[in-house]
């Protein structure tokens, strides 16, 4: 029952785009169309677990014993960079259409704030080893759905009249601020 609970929240009541803002430079940048907001949101998947995984490890085997907690944002960040060196590098073998898409977006997941922060997010609520990939994939689920739903609508915006002077970011922005206010109804479920 607490790993549904810790899925329902991660992915609905606190999403980590829309209630935790993290992750919006890649939710902006990448949701123009729905085929690359899915690439991303399956890249930022895998980085996330893994990432996740990793860091908890770190954590628990290396810096804590070692009383280094304090390295832990440096260690992270180092961590999360690898990552997403090799994912870079699956993609590019695997789908260089998907590659040539995501294009500036894909090395800023290394500095994407979602990632990053889900791997803390875990520690600081004390989650175990699978409590914590759970969160993860909950998590990266969240940002996929938000990112899915945003692209969608950005989609059928682009065929909509809209005034001039709200064409593109001004629209999004206001776009994004409906749907974190959607997601806030969830509110009170867990």
């Amino acid at each position: 029952m607490e790993y549904i609970i810790i899925i329902i929240s991660a992915i609905f009541v606190n999403n980590i785009v829309l209630m935790k803002f993290l992750g919006i430079c890649p939710f902006i940048g990448v949701s123009n169309k729905v085929e690359t907001a899915i690439g991303m949101s399956g890249a930022v998947m895998f980085v996330m677990v893994l990432a996740t995984l990793v860091t908890y490890l770190i954590q628990t085997f290396v810096l804590e014993p070692l009383g280094i907690t304090f390295m832990q944002t440096i260690i992270f960040i180092l961590v999360i960079a690898s990552l997403v060196q090799m994912v870079e590098i699956v993609l590019k073998k695997i789908s260089p259409a998907l590659f040539q898409a995501l294009g500036i977006f894909l090395p800023l997941i290394t500095t994407n704030c979602a990632v990053l922060g889900v791997a803390i997010l875990s520690i600081q609520n004390d989650y175990n080893l699978i409590e914590g990939v759970v969160f993860a994939a909950a998590s990266a689920l969240g940002f996929g759905l938000a990112l899915l739903l945003f692209s969608s609508i950005r989609e059928q915006l682009d065929l909509a009249e809209i005034p001039e002077a709200m064409k593109g970011v001004p629209i999004a922005f206001i776009v994004a601020g409906l749907l974190a206010m959607a997601f806030m109804g969830f509110t009170g479920i867990v």
